[in-house]
Parts: C-alpha cells; sequence; structure tokens
C-alpha cells in the first residue's frame, strides 16, 4: 500500500515562527531524490530553499504560492512508497498510523505528529502504473481546500481552519484583504449570513496596500526596538578624499589587483577594522540581561544591502583578519549574494559593527539606526568634486561626507569622536594605514 509522508515546515535554525511560500519547485505526480530541493520560503530574514529528507513521489501541494505559514505545519504530502499504489483497493484497510516526523537535519523544528487514515473498502480497480499516484489522505486543517475550476482561494491556515470549523466554503468568499486573500472576518461574516464587503480598488485609485511581511517586517520590528532601546547619537565628518581615489586608479592598473573590484565600501571597511582595534568600544555591545558590556576581538562587518526583497545586512566574517584583497572579493561576493537573494540567515547574524552606503544613490550624509546587538554603525555619503582650501589655495577636490551613530550607553562621545577621525585620516590619506 503507499505509504504517506507530509513534509512540515521547519525551523530554518533562527527561531522563526512563520515564513511565506515563495515557489514550488515540484508538483504532484512529480518522483523526488532524498534532499532534493522541493520549495523556496521567504522568512523574515531571507528566502531559503528548503530540500525533502525523503525520496518518493508527490502527492499534494497543501499550501499555496503566497501564503504565511506557521513553523510545523504540513505543506506537501509524498507517498515514500509508490510502488504500493498498485495494490488493488479492496485489500484490508490500513489501520490509523501515527508517524513522528522529523525536522530536516540542522533544523530546529519540533517534531510533526500526523496520522494516515485507513482507506475505506471500494470496488476493485484496474492496477495503476507504478508513476500513478494514490489519493493522499486527508489534508490537515491548514491545508487549503482542492482548487475548483482551477481557482484556489487565498487564505492563511487559521482562516481556512475556522472556514472549516464554521462549515463556510472559501471558493465562494471574495477576500476583502489585499489581493484578494480572505481574513477571518469574511469567513466570519459569512458563516452569520452577512455579505461580505469587498475591497475594490479601480484602475484609478491612487492607493496601494502590501501586506507587511518577510523582510519588511523584520527590519521594521528590529529598527523600532534600537531606536527605541538604544540612546543614538550621531556625528559627522566632511574629509578630502582625493588622495584614496587615485590609490584606487594605482590599484586597478596593479597585477596584484587585476580583475579584483575596488571601490571606496572596499576602503572604508579596511578602515573600520583599522580604527575598531584602537577604540574597540564602537566593537562591543551592551548586554541588558546580563548587564555586561561585550567587547568582541573580532569584526564580523555588516554591509548594509538594498536588494529586491528589501534591507538586509549581511557579514563580512573576521574582516579584520582580511587584506585588502581579501575584503574587496569578499565584498563583490557578498553584494552579489545578496543581489541574487539567496543569502542565508546565517550570513546576516552576529554583526559587530556595519558600513551603509547611500552615497550609491547620490545621497550626502545619513542618520542610520544601529542594528540590534551592535554599537555603531558608520554611514558613507556620495564623493562629489567640490571646493576645498590646500595649503592655502582652492581647489576642487574629492569630498566625501561621513557620519557615525553610536550607543551612547556603550560609546561615549570622545570614543565616537576618535573612531570617526581614525576612519577619515584612513580615508583622505591611506598611506596612514602605515602606522596602525
Amino acid at each position: 500500500m503507499p505509504t504517506y509522508k507530509q513534509f512540515p515546515l521547519a525551523d530554518t535554525a533562527e527561531g522563526l515562527t512563520e515564513a511565506d511560500i515563495l515557489n514550488w519547485h515540484v508538483k504532484p505526480g512529480d518522483a523526488v531524490t532524498v534532499n532534493q530541493i522541493v520549495v523556496e520560503i521567504e522568512t523574515a530574514k531571507a528566502a531559503v530553499e528548503l530540500p525533502i529528507p525523503w525520496a518518493g513521489v508527490v502527492t499534494e501541494l497543501l499550501v499555496e504560492p503566497g501564503q504565511t505559514v506557521e513553523v510545523g505545519t504540513p505543506i506537501l504530502t509524498i507517498d515514500v512508497d509508490p510502488g504500493g499504489a498498485a495494490a488493488p483497493a479492496a485489500a484490508a484497510p490500513a489501520p490509523v498510523e501515527e508517524e513522528e516526523m522529523k525536522p530536516l537535519v540542522g533544523y530546529g523544528s519540533k517534531a510533526v505528529v500526523t496520522q494516515r487514515r485507513a482507506r475505506k473498502g471500494a470496488e476493485p480497480v484496474a492496477p495503476a502504473p507504478a508513476a500513478a499516484v494514490a489519493a493522499p489522505p486527508a489534508p490537515a486543517p491548514a491545508a487549503p481546500a482542492a482548487p475548483r475550476g482551477g481557482y484556489v482561494p487565498l487564505a492563511k491556515p487559521p482562516v481556512r481552519k475556522l472556514a472549516k470549523d464554521l462549515g463556510v466554503d472559501l471558493h465562494t468568499l471574495t477576500g476583502s484583504a489585499s489581493g484578494g486573500v480572505i481574513t477571518r472576518d469574511d469567513v466570519e461574516r459569512a458563516a452569520n449570513g452577512t455579505p461580505v464587503v469587498e475591497s475594490v480598488v479601480d484602475s484609478g485609485s491612487r492607493e496601494r496596500r502590501v501586506p507587511i511581511k518577510g523582510v519588511r517586517k523584520m527590519t521594521a520590528a528590529a529598527m523600532v526596538q534600537s531606536a527605541y532601546t538604544a540612546p543614538h547619537v550621531t556625528e559627522f565628518l566632511t574629509i578630502d578624499v582625493t588622495p584614496m581615489m587615485e590609490f584606487r586608479e594605482k590599484l586597478k592598473k596593479s597585477r596584484e589587483f587585476a580583475g579584483v573590484k575596488v571601490t571606496p565600501l572596499t576602503f572604508a571597511a579596511k578602515a573600520v577594522c583599522l580604527a575598531a582595534k584602537r577604540t574597540p568600544d564602537v566593537n562591543a555591545v551592551w548586554d541588558e540581561a546580563a548587564q555586561e558590556i561585550v567587547y568582541k576581538d573580532y569584526v564580523h562587518l555588516g554591509i548594509a544591502a538594498a536588494t529586491p526583497r528589501g534591507l538586509i545586512v549581511p557579514k563580512v566574517r573576521d574582516a579584520d583578519s582580511m587584506s585588502l584583497k581579501e575584503l574587496a572579493v569578499a565584498l563583490t561576493q557578498l553584494t552579489d549574494v545578496a543581489r541574487e537573494g539567496k543569502t542565508s540567515p546565517a550570513d546576516m547574524a552576529n554583526g559587530t559593527i556595519t558600513i551603509t552606503n547611500v552615497g550609491v544613490f547620490g545621497v550626502d550624509t545619513g542618520t542610520p539606526i544601529i542594528n540590534p546587538g551592535e554599537s555603531a554603525i558608520l554611514c558613507l555619503g556620495a564623493i562629489k568634486d567640490q571646493p576645498w582650501v590646500v595649503d592655502g589655495e582652492i581647489k576642487v577636490r574629492k569630498v566625501l561626507q561621513l557620519s557615525l551613530s553610536f550607543d551612547h550607553r556603550v560609546v561615549d562621545g570622545q570614543q565616537g569622536s576618535e573612531f570617526l577621525a581614525d576612519v577619515g585620516a584612513l580615508l583622505a590619506d591611506p598611506a596612514m594605514a602605515m602606522t596602525y
């Protein structure tokens, strides 16, 4: 007989409670192998591809793309013994079994217990070919209703369960939320006989509503926590970086840096690592629970990156141990992966200090909010040609504005000023790095 297993949404080692289904890489009837990627999900931190721990044939996708699913909810059903599908339906009914669903290796979700219902007796039918898939067991309450004419109602698992409990057919409802998503209120109105009020936006509307979820939801929560927890102080410094830009041109022509992309961000990353050694306070963090300041003897450098999914901050691990060339290569790889939306949750955790480069948008400077778990963030503005006094004469120079936001619980004004001055000196004259 067929042996069905349901694949639950796992906690991808980051303590998440829910995720959005982005794309399915399989469909009912597809044969899959162990550790084959079957679905792409979006958590509050990153897009993650999930492999399945069994081989078999997919019998049902329990969640539609775009839905938000809680950790532990079954999202896919698989027949791990498809050859058993050829067994006559008149065979003795299988007993109800319980099966402990272990999460994938390294995942933190709890075991999920599912049940397989015994098959009721039926008229004998001709044996199905080996590739055929028998009807799967009754789906979990969170699973969406079977499509009708290709239409699948959009609703979150708790709303689907409520509809089932109240006897409401989701196919008869038009969701009032953005994108036609059916809400709890829609179901309750239908159950009480109250007409559902449709949220219609005509072509002439000048408003657009987008659900707050994924990276945007995570970013908002983190920024609010930081802004209302850490007392922010921001200082500014304007510097002449003409020597740095000239040095950059020399590196481009050198054999050692052939094929390596060296940007102002590369120099800033190196400067932050060097300056942090002289002012370790900026690389420390306030531990409220332990009532301690934790000083880090390493630099996991965060780089704020604008991606199609929103703002993320991947880290360059042990950036302080890297040469300028190694930093350049690491930064290029980091930004390429971020733009592709492939940054893993692990690559965005445990930073010690961050750089944000608003200069790429032509902006002069900003007052960035510190990332939670850190005490400082450096902002790079745009490098522009501006008049500058050199040896008593006004000349056109390459000028850059820096700003530094820091947690005043950890970093006093003296330390913040010294760090910013050090970074500025290193960018104004890269040869200063020889003295650090």
